[in-house]
């Protein structure tokens, strides 16, 4: 694995990625490519990266996996910043640059995304047709899900906090920083949190697969952004290539399978699967051994179906 900073032009920092190669990588060819983008808090270190990521380059594709802009160890400030805008740019740049690598096929780029970089990688697949194939590893619309459950049900009520907040930082206060979980299970359960999404998202991230890069927590002043953001919007008439949703079925607050299911019926893909891993849940699917083996059963070989298969193929050679 290598670790790249990605600079394209109108930026003003890098984003840093991890590249994991297929195990017989030999740079004199190309491959298929497959960008992995990772949840919302997370990193790329976490389950975009080593667990898929890992996957996928194991089965034979060159895997791209960035943090997103203001988080990890990409750049920009203020840091901890969730636009949606941004994240589907920053893919869009991982893709200028996965084009420029010699043994990456420009043809051959797939995108799977976790999560609300799942809900992010839908847009970016809608605008940006460079992507031949889109899988989602339990999707999230975060736009849906900050007019929702991130403000109580009260959007325009959030709207207002956020622009008092931000008129606040302008004259000085310190900035208001949103932390997702609780700081334990435990401490979930006894500040009467019993959502199934919560309190497995914090297992996931403050005990199974913790991560200096993983925040789980956003700036409030900068977030308004997100709720006037919709992942989905053009869906029924944009999105056209190749898409796998993946979800389990016990459904939790941050509704993966409903946007899931919302998606696979509006997406004009001609060709769309839907795959919901029976008894498993959003977090089960980031790294549990058994629902990660179905997902990838199912999404190694679509993705081999539609980037044309993990042949390798030699580069062209330079006219003499």
């Amino acid at each position: 694995m290598e670790t790249v900073k990605i600079r394209n032009p109108g930026m003003y920092w890098d984003i840093a990625a991890n590249i994991h190669v297929p195990a017989d990588f030999d740079a004199g060819k190309r491959y298929p490519a497959v960008v992995s983008n990772h949840p919302i808090g997370s990193c790329k270190e976490q389950t975009a990266g080593n667990v898929y990521g890992a996957a996928l380059a194991k089965a034979g594709f060159v895997v791209i996996v960035p943090d997103a802009s203001f988080q990890g160890g990409s750049g920009g400030e203020p840091r901890w910043i969730e636009d949606p805008e941004q994240r589907v740019k920053d893919y869009r740049d991982v893709i200028d640059y996965a084009q420029s690598l010699p043994y990456v096929d420009p043809d051959r780029i797939g995108m799977l995304g976790m999560c609300g970089g799942g809900g992010y990688s839908v847009k970016a697949t809608i605008i940006d047709k460079r992507i031949k194939a889109l899988v989602t590893i339990t999707g999230v619309n975060f736009g849906r899900l900050m007019r929702e459950g991130f403000s109580n049900f009260d959007p325009v009520g959030a709207l207002k906090g956020m622009a008092t907040q931000r008129t606040a930082e302008n004259a000085g206060a310190d900035a208001q920083i949103n932390i997702f979980l609780p700081a334990s299970v435990e401490a979930g359960k006894a500040a009467g949190i019993t959502d199934i999404d919560v309190l497995e998202a914090t297992d996931y991230y403050r005990n199974r697969c913790p991560a200096s890069g993983s925040g789980t927590r956003m700036l409030v002043s900068h977030a308004a952004p997100a709720i006037a953001w919709d992942a989905f919007a053009f869906t029924e008439t944009l999105l056209t290539q190749p898409i796998m949703l993946v979800f389990g079925d016990k459904p939790g607050g941050f509704g993966a399978y409903r946007d899931g299911m919302e998606l696979y019926g509006r997406a004009a893909s001609k060709h769309k699967e839907l795959v919901v891993v029976e008894g498993w849940s959003h977090y089960d699917l980031y790294d549990k051994p058994e629902p990660v083996r179905q997902a990838l059963e199912k999404l190694v070989p679509f993705f081999k179906t539609h980037l044309g298969g993990t042949a390798t193929a030699s580069r062209p050679q330079a006219a003499e």
